[in-house]
């Protein structure tokens, strides 16, 4: 996947081993960098040809830096994995400017962070954000291990409500996200990132909480069991005049790129939300994990790497 035209030549200033499995990546430009705000990331385009998304974990603050928290996926296609293992200090990478998915509410009473595995890193923005505002909030990391628990002495630091589940020192039991939800004022703000099944966990227990309270970000694909039956459609570009056929063994924007369209994309998970694009006729089948309840029933957007089309024609703003 090819870099935007917008994307930032960087050069890699640091890589430090944080946590087992776990790097923090540091990158810097010759002058500042585009602002950006807590629960921010970044799509980095690596020299194999690999594009992913990965949270800044510096203070927005410091415009001279973006730093990143890379965890090493053993299913690895080739992101995290040459990260790992082929990229070097002195190295130049491009990435394109922030974005934010997984916006603070900075006004909320109270705000609790729940984190499991390399989630951390949008939570641990935001716990340091809200530390820096003076705010109430609680933060719960979770790790399989007290070796892969990145941050944890950080956040110990800057949070006097910070709990850290260990599944492994609990007798392989997961942290009770029920229970936690259950403890909560009614105005309280929720946020997690994690795993699959903590982000099952989680969006069960606050299905009755108001959507404006609660923000999920996720780092891995929803499972093709949540997704509907795939069909072929067709999508037509209002801005261009052209129509392609779209198979349901193909995504959109694989049947886009393949025929010389330009757009943005980066995860081609529906989880980063960069090829976000405008609905003008048609109602879109959902599939992504970036737009809201509210936003997937208004149909304004879809993301084009995952998500189809509920019946046999859908037009879009390209």
């Amino acid at each position: 996947m090819s870099a935007s035209s917008s994307s930032l030549k960087l050069r890699v200033q640091r890589i430090e081993w944080i946590a087992e499995d776990v790097l923090e990546i540091e990158v810097r430009g010759e002058t500042d960098l585009p602002a950006f705000t807590s629960g921010s990331h970044i799509d980095v385009h690596l020299p194999n040809g690999i594009s992913r998304s990965y949270s800044l974990v510096n203070d927005p603050a410091d415009r001279s830096r973006y730093c990143i928290g890379v965890g090493m996926d053993p299913k690895s296609r080739g992101g995290s994995r040459h990260i790992h293992t082929q990229l070097r200090p002195g190295q130049i990478i491009e990435v394109d400017p922030p974005l934010n998915n997984f916006v603070l509410d900075e006004s909320a009473e109270h705000t609790v962070l729940i984190a499991g595995g390399i989630g951390i890193t949008p939570i641990f923005s935001h716990a340091r954000k809200l530390a820096q505002l003076q705010k109430e909030f609680e933060v719960y990391q979770a790790a399989r291990e007290r070796s892969r628990a990145a941050y944890c002495e950080k956040l110990e630091e800057i949070s006097p409500m910070y709990h850290l589940h260990i599944d492994d020192e609990n007798q392989g039991q997961f942290l009770d996200i029920p229970g936690i939800v259950q403890q909560q004022t009614p105005k309280t703000h929720l946020y997690c990132c994690g795993p699959p099944a903590m982000m099952q966990s989680f969006e069960a227990a606050v299905a009755e909480i108001p959507e404006s309270q609660v923000h999920v970000e996720y780092f891995v694909a929803r499972s093709e069991a949540e997704q509907g039956q795939s069909g072929d459609f067709f999508l037509g570009l209002a801005r261009s005049g052209r129509e392609f056929l779209v198979p349901a063994d193909r995504s959109a924007l694989e049947v886009l790129l393949e025929n010389g369209v330009t757009i943005s994309n980066s995860c081609q998970e529906g989880i980063c939300g960069s090829c976000e694009t405008r609905v003008l006729e048609g109602t879109p089948d959902h599939r992504d994990s970036v737009l809201s309840k509210a936003e997937k029933l208004s149909n304004k957007t879809v993301m084009l790497c995952v998500s189809r089309c509920q019946g046999e024609r859908m037009v879009v703003d390209l």
